[in-house]
């Protein structure tokens, strides 16, 4: 086929020949090209103030913008009329704020998040967390625009509307469950803790059956320590014993005398009761006998280990790589020694110059202690068994009653003739090296700021330590405790984790601390009547309760009659080592 030439038009200047120009483009204005021209912006994007914005900022963005299209970046010969003009309508444009915020006093109202492209006014622009950060958190700390406007970078339709305050820094830590989930063991119920936290139960004052053991009188001048007098913390050799319900002579005594339908301690109780606040994976064995519920702590659980920082919003990492002393399981081992420690330390055990006796005996000697093939000396630790009324006026006489087992620490002798001694609990709070933050402000160092700064150092360890302190409060309340002392320690050296020096104290009464942390003594006893309730609807035989390690929910499981039972997991491995002989 033959080739044909197209025709080609010669123009002496830049741009179409009008005379051969289609007629698609005709009339349409054409502006010159010169060399000396230069390319601004393509585009541009400007987002709508809401009609809350400042009028003062919005006249400041007006204005920048009309001075931005009088000079055009194109030079002098650029034709006018492909730019655009803010005639119509300016209010709903505002210029993006791209400066540096130095010297500039940031405003709180504006940059927030109305769900838009960016979700804020700072995260339109490249760097927007940065702008988000100065908008948002100007005037009363609300990053809540920079934060979700400026997680990702130049805004983009993902960063408005999404997860809430401080979302994308949450601790997504998976824990791991308390007790490996069998899965032969039937789920008979599963309950949130949204529906626990609606139930409340009146429970009138409980009768004091007996008491054991021996309790020394508190030393006052611990009250007096501050941190330029602070003293070494002493590590005491005393034996304190705490073993579970269905091991404790007492209450199996109380139980074959039907002195109750349901038995537990204070440490069992006020877990269930305290159970909305709790982060961290726990257990509690059930065990149904004929008419009567035993409330007991798995063998081999770690139950008795007090937590650091269980609720704070960056809690110790279960391994860590860089120290291990600072992990998770260490950091609990470090708070139950230093509270074992203080609790021994801080009371008299010498009689005192005024020959006061320094000791009170609460009637009957430790039931766990035997004289004759123990020598170590007992810690000051007393046992009150006390009896509660759970039930419904409806129930009237045949309803639920409860007998626990509760401890106390310490006595206050009373200095008036014929005056009644105070009981006294006895905790500690460890100043853990991890600095752990609550919403991005860092931990206060005791060392340099409890003197003056206690009350904020009390309402950190609140939030950080919710379910700890609020069973601490519990116990107190259900031993009978008028006073409850807290103990503020803290490591001598950031990286040394076996000396301790001990800062201050302080007092609390147990029902005015629970009030202060919102702790409903009803709601607790609410909490445990329905999981009694549970467990008397299910036929003899063993249950357990674990709490959900990475969702807010109980459930209960259906076990074998010998699970967690140390002689029958003998006897299984027994078993299995002799089927494998027999095979081999």
């Amino acid at each position: 086929m033959d080739f044909v030439l197209p025709e080609i038009i010669d123009n002496d200047s830049w741009g179409p020949s009008g005379s051969h120009l289609p007629g698609a483009f005709k009339d349409i204005p054409y502006a010159h090209y010169n060399k000396s021209d230069k390319i601004d912006r393509i585009a541009e994007w400007y987002d709508a103030p809401s009609s809350t914005s400042n009028p003062s900022r919005s006249n400041a963005n007006r204005s920048s913008s009309n001075r931005r299209d009088q000079q055009p970046a194109g030079g002098p010969s650029t034709n006018n009329a492909f730019g655009y003009v803010h005639d119509e309508d300016e209010k709903s444009f505002s210029l993006v704020d791209n400066k540096s915020g130095a010297g500039v006093k940031p405003r709180g109202g504006v940059g927030l998040s109305r769900g838009g492209r960016g979700g804020a006014s700072g995260g339109a622009s490249r760097g927007g967390a940065n702008a988000g950060q100065r908008n948002g958190a100007g005037a009363g700390g609300n990053a809540r625009g920079g934060q979700r406007g400026g997680a990702q970078r130049g805004g983009g339709q993902r960063g408005g509307g999404r997860g809430g305050w401080n979302s994308w820094n949450q601790n997504t830590r998976t824990r791991e469950s308390s007790v490996a989930i069998n899965p032969e063991w039937s789920m008979l119920e599963e309950i949130e803790f949204a529906r626990l936290a609606k139930l409340s139960l009146t429970v009138e004052d409980p009768e004091t059956l007996s008491s054991y053991g021996t309790i020394y009188a508190y030393e006052k001048s611990y009250d007096r320590i501050n941190t330029k007098t602070s003293l070494p913390l002493q590590t005491i050799d005393r034996t304190r014993y705490n073993p579970t319900t269905s091991d404790d002579p007492v209450i199996q005594e109380l139980a074959s005398k039907d002195s109750a339908t349901v038995f537990a301690t204070d440490a069992i109780l006020s877990l269930l009761m305290c159970a909305p606040r709790s982060v961290n994976s726990w257990d509690i064995v059930m065990v149904r006998e004929g008419d009567k519920l035993f409330l007991d702590k798995r063998e081999g659980s770690a139950f008795d280990y007090i937590t650091v920082n269980e609720n704070a919003s960056d809690p110790p990492p279960e391994v860590s790589e860089t120290d291990a002393s600072n992990s998770a399981p260490a950091l609990s081992l470090e708070a139950t020694f230093v509270n074992s420690n203080f609790a021994c330390q801080v009371v008299s055990e010498a009689e005192a110059s005024t020959k006061k006796a320094s000791r009170v005996n609460l009637g009957n000697p430790n039931p766990f202690y035997s004289p004759g093939e123990e020598t170590d000396p007992l810690a000051s630790c007393g046992y009150r068994y006390r009896k509660f009324n759970l039930s419904t006026p409806s129930e009237g006489s045949d309803g639920v009653t409860m007998v626990v087992r509760t401890e106390v620490d310490s006595v206050i002798k009373s200095v008036e003739k014929g005056g009644e001694d105070t009981f006294v609990t006895v905790k500690t709070l460890l100043n853990g090296p991890t600095g752990a933050s609550s919403g991005g402000v860092p931990a206060v160092d005791w060392k340099q700021k409890l003197d003056t700064q206690r009350g904020a150092v009390a309402a950190m360890e609140m939030k950080n330590n919710s379910a700890k302190l609020a069973r601490w409060a519990v116990q107190s309340i259900l031993a009978g405790a008028e006073v409850m002392k807290m103990g503020y320690i803290a490591r001598s050296t950031p990286k040394d984790h076996t000396r301790h020096v001990i800062l201050g104290t302080q007092s609390y009464k147990p029902k005015d601390f629970a009030a202060q942390m919102n702790v409903s003594v009803s709601n607790g006893w609410g909490i445990v009547r329905n999981i009694i309730d549970l467990c008397m609807k299910q036929p003899e035989g063993r249950y357990v309760l674990v709490k959900d390690p990475n969702k807010a929910i109980i459930r209960l499981y259906s076990v074998p009659s010998d699970a967690f039972n140390p002689e029958g997991e003998n006897n299984e491995e027994g078993s299995d080592a002799e089927a494998k002989s027999d095979e081999e």
